[in-house]
């Protein structure tokens, strides 16, 4: 570029402006590739950094708070890979990554050992003195850091709002280093926080409890009701609250609902609680939008019933594994809660049709609907929900075992806008309902009909003449051929991911991928027996863009099929076969990206 470009007459704010409107890493990598202008502002610019595992964690973090000193989010997440030290004198590897490389220059000469490996509280003094400006703070399993390393955050971020400590074992004085310090906290995880008592949760209320909205504990086996008694007591503003534990009682919950009456979204998992504690939120919370259960076997309709009544706002329900709930519960949300719009029911075996005909009739409002291990469940449930929920646009059905052709058809005619249909283990379900999805669902992107082995290549014309899928699962079921995978490569160009394991394909099949999906990134062909090189080598010469591909015991593929889909397809990031199939010249080229079965077939 000769002289000054016009983009550089811009004062450095407004070029910032124009960075801000990227929407990508790799928009910003390259914007910093122009100039050392714009490599300057890029950093400036720059709000969030992620790092993994570091072979040098404190002075990986020193090196990016030099460079990066407006940043307000770190995520730091070490259960992903560590990246080993290299020899001096050795080549770097070709497969390793830029951020591999960034790391391991940050090895300083007096690291060695394990502990290395690990962020330590002096590397969270570290990120306090960096990023002044934190505002979000992310630690996932850093196993070394302490509540000495946590007080220093907490004592020199003081602005910071959310944070995110899951598997760290951090002890009370930590936490009560948070509470006193950080004021403006609203956000609060504490997963897998074994080292925490009630003091330490009771002292953290005392000081940010006017502004927490968020807070998750699971797996923290000694908080208990005392914990959750303060809670209720000084978090007055608490919307989301995700529990997770053995030692909560009634008493913890009642608490909760009584003083947080601005709640919003509650999941549970609390096996020892009863319908007194879900009766209290029915009455207490009545902004109440999502309620999620999990593994209940101690509460029964009077718990629904009471939500029902008193959440009118409620528009999200999950019930997994509730088994004494019936019909009745469901009916009185129903008729209570006309807002719904997502409804997922497993595992509730004593649920009958008659509770989703109630949603049926009554919440017309529903977008989605999930359905699994619903036995009960018939095709004149299925149907009302067709008649009343124009609006549906999502719809997960797995094993339920009488649901069938009438069902599915009714969903079809009836709710015209669905995108997302998912089918898995419905042994009744045939061409007939799928062919009306066809024929009525237009704007249906996503389709799975996971081991339906009644489903053939009828419905799948059906559904390639009437849809453009995106993304399509037909794994196991068995009928479909050649010509009904044909009609999606012809009807579908959109098509960017397809499953379509154990069935009878050939390399006809492959072909017309090729040439009508060249989107395609993701594929798995594991057990297509028919499948050989020739098939391989069509979707590598027009399927460019693949990422994945599982080709697991596929007897016509050999090494040589292998290695022409990983030389041509540059994109490729995961493949997963046979190791025999994987020649020594392949794995020196692409070892980091082949993948094997946990059992050699």
């Amino acid at each position: 570029m000769r002289g000054i470009g016009r983009i550089n007459a811009l004062p450095d704010e407004l070029i910032l402006k124009i960075f801000l409107h990227l929407d990508s890493k790799m928009s910003w990598d390259a914007c910093s590739l122009v100039c050392k202008r714009w490599l300057m502002l890029q950093r400036l610019g720059r709000h969030t950094i992620r790092v993994g595992a570091s072979a040098s964690p404190h002075g990986l973090i020193n090196l990016l708070a030099r460079r990066f000193v407006n940043v307000r989010n770190v995520f730091i997440d070490e259960s992903l890979s560590v990246s080993p030290p290299v020899q001096s004198g050795r080549r770097q590897r070709a497969d390793q990554s830029p951020l591999s490389a960034l790391r391991l220059h940050c090895l300083n000469e007096e690291d060695s050992g394990l502990d290395s490996y690990c962020l330590s509280d002096s590397s969270l003094s570290a990120i306090g003195d960096g990023f002044i400006k934190l505002e979000k703070l992310s630690l996932i399993w850093c196993s070394s850091i302490t509540s000495a390393g946590l007080q220093a955050i907490a004592e020199k971020c003081r602005f910071l709002k959310s944070l995110d400590l899951q598997g760290c074992y951090i002890g009370d004085a930590g936490l009560a280093a948070v509470g006193e310090c950080c004021t403006l906290l609203e956000d609060l995880n504490l997963r897998f926080c074994e080292g925490l008592t009630d003091t330490g949760m009771v002292q953290l209320t005392f000081g940010c409890g006017k502004t927490l909205k968020s807070l998750g504990i699971a797996s923290c086996p000694k908080i208990t009701d005392v914990s959750l008694e303060a809670v209720g007591s000084h978090c007055k503003y608490l919307e989301a609250l995700s529990l997770d534990s053995n030692n909560i009682q009634n008493k913890g919950l009642v608490a909760i609902a009584k003083g947080c009456r601005l709640l919003k979204d509650l999941k549970l998992q609390c096996v020892n609680l009863m319908d007194e504690a879900l009766q209290a939120v029915g009455i207490f919370c009545s902004s109440l939008e999502l309620l999620a259960l999990y593994s209940f076997q101690r509460f029964t309709d009077k718990s629904l019933i009471a939500i029902g009544k008193g959440c009118k706002r409620l528009k999200n329900l999950t019930l997994s594994y509730c088994y004494f709930l019936s019909e009745k519960g469901l009916e009185s949300v129903a008729a209570g809660c006309p807002e719904l719009m997502h409804l997922e029911v497993n595992g509730c075996h004593n649920i009958e049709a008659c509770g989703v005909i109630s949603i049926g009739k009554s919440c017309n409002r529903l977008s989605e609907l999930a359905l699994v291990c619903c036995p009960k469940i018939d095709d004149n449930a299925l149907s009302e929900i067709g008649r009343g929920c124009k609006y549906l646009q999502a719809l997960h059905l797995e094993d339920c075992s009488i649901i069938g052709d009438n069902a599915i058809s009714g969903i079809a005619r009836g709710c015209r806008n669905l995108k997302k249909l998912h089918i898995h283990q419905c042994y009744e379900v045939g061409n007939e309902g799928i062919i009306a999805v066809g024929q009525n669902c237009k704007f249906l992107t996503d389709l799975s009909l996971r081991f339906c082995d009644r489903v053939g290549d009828e419905a799948l014309i059906s559904i390639g003449e009437g849809c453009s899928l995106q993304h399509l699962n037909v794994s196991g079921c068995h009928l479909i051929g050649d010509a009904g995978i044909t009609a999606i490569a012809r009807g579908c160009p959109q098509l960017s991911y397809l499953d379509v394991s154990f069935l009878e394909l050939g390399d006809i099949a492959m072909a017309e991928l090729s040439e009508g999906c060249p989107l395609l990134t993701y594929i798995v062909l594991s057990d297509c027996h028919q499948i050989t090189d020739v098939g391989l080598s069509y979707l590598a010469r027009k399927c460019t863009l693949l990422e994945t591909c599982h080709m697991v015991y596929c007897h016509g593929i050999t090494e040589a099929g292998v290695a022409t889909i990983i030389t041509s397809c540059l994109k490729m990031k995961k493949v997963l076969v046979e190791k025999w199939k994987v020649s020594q010249r392949t794995k020196r080229r692409a070892g980091s990206i082949i993948s094997y079965p946990c059992i050699d077939l």
